[in-house]
């Protein structure tokens, strides 16, 4: 693939998750509140694990990338 066409790509992918987050902000409010993410908060501390959202954007990410990059 030329690099023209991958920068090109990614500059569109980029725009539209920036247009998503600005104008679809309730897209992004289920991110870290899935089943299986750790969330423990203590008195001087807390932890946030978010196991099962970045297993969903893993998904996301690699069935895009195959279908760009599908030859």
């Amino acid at each position: 693939m030329d690099i023209g066409k991958l920068l090109i790509i990614l500059g569109s992918v980029i725009l539209i998750a920036g247009l998503a987050l600005s104008y679809a902000p309730w897209l992004i409010n289920w991110f870290g509140k899935l089943p299986g993410d750790i969330n423990i908060k203590n008195e001087n501390s807390s932890v946030f694990i978010p196991i099962t959202s970045m297993i969903v954007i893993s998904l996301i990410l690699t069935l895009v990338l195959n279908l760009v990059f599908r030859k």
